[in-house]
């Protein structure tokens, strides 16, 4: 599409009433993760990766003051992803929902994806036409309780990145063990310290730029978090967070302290009251939930990076980053290039060290060409888990040799293609064996 390849200028979003976007660049805002299902854990390095930089970044005051984009520089009928969430109290979070769907309804928009409100705000991630999706959240953006929602939007290349719509009444924006009813969400106070993305990439600097293991820089005064399940952390990460030991972030645990986890957690045994703690995760809503419940456990120096990795790469590129980014829709792995188009020029080759390696596949530790997932063949299985191409064609898509003899296979998948609802599967297995028995 046009929009990738001539990106005119750095174009940033400005929290105004109305949005407008230009597909020169990709708009920013809060991005929510809730995976449904549990993944198997593995542990494994990772492969050497090659990413581009610009070799002068623009100012991020340059970003700010660049033009606002118009509705001429796009194409209604482009399908983009929005993502946002916002803290704030609803009296009345059903009749919130009535309201959000009889707009939705009676304009006819072409919106799917998830949308959860309670009495502790709302988030959401949704698909539609950019014309349609905009005018849900210029509308939003009328009630003054949302009109300062940091939004961030991304372009959906094959149509809808989600299956249907899901606007309803959810007990907890977050999933986490135990809820999040009774945390103080509202409470901005309690929640962790937001880092614009150029101040937290200051933060991540060696103090020897030209030497990532001198010892001023393994000496950093800050424990590096990432909030995140452990398969996102397998295609991206920034430079020095450790793989979370989690693949349900309703699981986590940081700072919990229980012995049996603690060799895996890196908040065990620190000083909770000068240890700086950066938390990051992919659009900034697990960071903000999270922190919450660390401030309750005593920890005092919290910060998050503020409109979470997708922000960041929007304003400030791959700098510090490594791989690709996970998102919780169709599209699954996003490069940095939709976020920042200079990320794809010639302008520099950065190769990342050896410490940094990851990516492999799961079944043979080697490394894999594609940093994107895909779900087993198995369509009882389902797991969703990194192979190389060899695997794929030695094991026909599935996971391990034993799903490989399940009674329900599905197609291999082919390129970045995904497998369809379940169901259709279903469906066409019931017709094979009602043709057999006829």
């Amino acid at each position: 599409m046009g929009w990738l390849s001539s990106y005119a200028g750095a174009v940033a979003l400005a929290l105004a009433p109305t949005i407008a976007p230009s597909f020169h660049s990709t708009h920013t805002l809060f991005f929510q993760q809730f995976p449904n299902h549990l993944f198997k854990c593995h542990t494994f390095s990772t492969l050497s990766l090659t990413y581009r930089k610009l070799l002068v970044p623009p100012p991020c005051h340059a970003l700010r003051a660049a033009a606002q984009p118009s509705r001429d520089d796009y194409d209604d009928s482009d399908f983009v992803v929005v993502n946002f969430y916002h803290f704030v109290f609803i009296k009345d979070p059903q009749a919130e929902v009535t309201k959000h769907l009889s707009f939705l309804e009676g304009l006819n928009l072409d919106i799917n994806g998830r949308v959860y409100l309670n009495e502790q705000g709302i988030n959401a991630q949704f698909s539609g036409p950019s014309k349609d999706a905009l005018k849900y959240v210029n509308w939003l953006r009328e009630d003054k309780r949302f009109s300062d929602i940091l939004v961030q939007i991304s372009p959906s290349q094959n149509g809808h990145a989600f299956p249907k719509l899901k606007l309803r009444y959810k007990p907890s924006l977050v999933q986490v063990e135990g809820g999040v009813s009774h945390l103080p969400l509202l409470d901005p106070s309690m929640r962790a310290i937001p880092l614009e993305p150029s101040e937290w990439r200051n933060r991540l600097e060696p103090t020897n730029k030209n030497d990532l293991t001198s010892k001023e820089y393994l000496k950093r005064n800050y424990i590096l978090l990432d909030v995140r399940n452990g398969y996102e952390w397998d295609i991206g990460h920034f430079n020095g967070a450790q793989r979370p030991n989690v693949d349900c972030f309703r699981s986590t645990s940081f700072g919990m302290s229980q012995q049996e986890i603690s060799a895996s957690d890196p908040l065990s045994n620190v000083d909770k009251e000068n240890t700086n703690i950066l938390m990051y995760c992919t659009g900034g809503i697990r960071c903000d939930v999270y922190s919450t419940i660390l401030r309750q456990q005593g920890f005092q120096n919290l910060y998050t990076l503020k409109g979470g990795v997708s922000h960041y790469l929007k304003n400030e590129g791959p700098a510090k980053w490594v791989g690709n980014l996970f998102v919780f829709d169709s599209r699954l792995s996003l490069p940095p290039s939709v976020y920042y188009p200079q990320a794809t020029t010639e302008a520099d080759m950065t190769q990342i060290s050896g410490v940094d390696k990851f990516a492999k596949c799961y079944l043979c530790s080697s490394e894999v060409s594609e940093l994107r997932h895909r779900n087993c063949a198995n369509l009882d299985c389902n797991l969703l888990f990194l192979c190389c191409s060899q695997c794929v064609k030695d094991l026909r898509g599935c996971c391990c040799l034993s799903c490989t003899t399940a009674p329900r296979l599905r197609p291999v998948l082919i390129g970045d293609s995904r497998y369809k609802k379940w169901h259709i599967y279903r469906d066409m297995d019931l017709q094979h064996s009602m043709k057999i028995s006829a």
